[in-house]
């Protein structure tokens, strides 16, 4: 039966935005045809039943590709003629090693979006990073020079830069602040699990610098309102900062935690936690191994033999 409604690819559609993205285009009924590629099934995903129902709907499916390997990021983009493609694929595990996060970020990108310009796509959204500019007092304007903060950062900074330079591509950059919701592994979630292990200990959670440090967060939810949103508009050729009205801070995340563990917290202060730097490798050595047994103690008591969540910090 034929649809006006668009045809959409969505890239890392298991992940954690991705899957919001996808829930987003089925849940409203907003796509003719969503086809997820990722290089995870989405039957080992850790999909919890509302995203399960979601990948399950008649106009969802699925394709595995490496998007590193160009011949595979080809064979994803297949013979369909795709109105949107959103690229939420990507390295962002930290602790890696530059080059991992060249092929994963930089080279990645680049494939699909080179591929999406030879497919003529009439949008195509990359999801870029927010840890591009650090300011205890002024937000940062998408127009406005970056200096990435992170190693992800850093690399996706470059992908972008890439990605404006291909002739013919109607892209539209996104560079979400910290995204928080339902399947975070790596932006609140593990503030979360550190509540979890002292409530276990017994002990005060004690945290680096202090209850000012700014922590600009947006929900998953809004982050995949906006992409599509994006789409539906066709503002291609801009780059765009989300991020929500809140104002986080550290003070405020941790409050919470608290408040949900019944725990005590204080602060290291700034001078310490420039000090604690000049050891960095020490002192995260000294946290997993404080954080890790914990964890399984909690995690046995509420018969829990499998998660994907960890309180392990890499080395960055």
């Amino acid at each position: 039966m034929a649809t006006d409604k668009p045809k959409v690819l969505v890239l890392g559609g298991c992940g954690f935005i991705g899957r919001h993205i996808v829930a987003e285009l089925v849940g409203k009924e907003l796509a003719g045809s969503v086809c997820v590629v990722d290089k995870v099934p989405p039957q080992i995903a850790w999909l919890g039943p509302q995203h399960q129902k979601i990948f399950d709907h008649h106009t969802v499916s699925f394709k595995s590709a490496n998007l590193i390997n160009q011949a595979s990021c080809t064979n994803a983009f297949g013979e369909e003629d795709w109105d949107w493609v959103i690229n939420a694929a990507g390295e962002t595990k930290t602790g890696q090693v530059d080059p991992v996060y060249r092929e994963g970020i930089v080279r990645l990108s680049t494939n699909c979006a080179t591929e999406a310009a030879k497919k003529k796509v009439k949008v195509y959204v990359e999801l870029s990073s927010g840890q591009l500019a650090s300011s205890e007092k002024n937000g940062h304007k998408e127009s406005e020079d970056v200096s990435p903060w992170t190693r992800t950062a850093k690399f996706k900074h470059q992908a972008e830069k890439e990605i404006k330079a291909i002739p013919g591509l109607n892209w539209i950059v996104v560079r979400p602040a910290i995204v928080y919701g339902p399947s975070d592994r790596l932006g609140i979630t593990p503030r979360l699990i550190f509540g979890a292990v002292y409530r276990h200990l017994g002990e005060p959670m004690k945290l680096l610098w202090d209850q000012n440090l700014i922590i600009n967060t947006v929900h998953v939810t809004d982050v995949a309102r906006s992409i599509v949103w994006l789409c539906q508009s066709g503002r291609t050729g801009e780059v765009f900062n989300l991020v929500d009205e809140g104002s986080t801070t550290q003070g405020h995340i941790t409050n919470i935690v608290s408040d949900i563990f019944n725990i005590n917290h204080d602060y290291f202060g700034n001078t310490l936690s420039n000090f604690a730097k000049t050891d960095a490798s020490g002192l995260v050595n000294e946290i997993n191994e404080k954080h890790l047994a914990p964890w399984a103690a909690v995690c046995s008591a509420d018969g829990i033999d499998n998660t994907p969540l960890t309180p392990y910090l890499d080395q960055v």
